[in-house]
């Protein structure tokens, strides 16, 4: 497997991607995304495929690796990227739910589904530049609710980080509070460098 053995000690390429973008704590992506790799594999048959178990796989050793690394601070919620409404009743799930759901249950945090909204055309973004991405993104999500999350430590989960503009929108939503804003962490399954 093409891990990246990141944590949440030393800074990494993730971090790196997303500087300066948006307000963030730490990044950190369980594997490296390869065009024909073993975690493209794996991502493509959970979210195309349906095959669920793969989200609570990867959530499972994500999660194990992370209650073992000192420098990981007390999460209270863990907050997936959502889905537009027509892709998600398309698919039937999000396939960040179960890795996700997985994560806050070994990291004994709260799940905090109902906290961002996607908006906009719900279209795929897979083929678009970073300067495409980052105006669609920046539109695309909304936060509900916020204020419960003030100065709470949230991890937001997605899949894939490609460009960094989808995870650079939903912190810029999450930040968006009357009051103190959250301390925002990152965690996803796979990451294009």
């Amino acid at each position: 497997m093409p891990l990246t053995e990141y944590n949440f000690g030393k800074e990494n390429d993730i971090d790196r991607k997303l500087y300066g973008r948006c307000r963030f704590e730490k990044a950190v992506s369980l594997l490296y995304f390869e065009r024909t790799g073993l975690a493209q594999t794996l991502i493509h048959a959970l979210k195309y495929r349906r095959i669920e178990p793969i989200g609570k796989f990867l959530g499972t050793w994500m999660g194990a690796s992370l209650v073992q690394d000192p420098e990981l601070p007390k999460i209270d919620w863990v907050i997936p990227v959502p889905l537009h409404p027509v892709k998600q009743r398309k698919r039937g799930y999000n396939q960040c739910a179960l890795f996700g759901k997985t994560l806050a249950g070994i990291l004994q945090a709260n799940w905090g589904e109902n906290y961002l909204l996607r908006k906009g055309t719900g279209r795929s973004q897979t083929k678009e530049n970073r300067g495409l991405r980052a105006r669609n993104a920046q539109a695309a999500f909304q936060g509900e609710n916020l204020d419960q999350l003030g100065n709470k430590s949230v991890l937001l989960v997605d899949d894939v980080i490609t460009t960094g503009a989808t995870l650079e929108a939903c912190c810029l939503a999450l930040s968006e509070t009357s009051g103190k804003p959250p301390r925002i962490y990152i965690a996803t399954m796979a990451a294009v460098l």
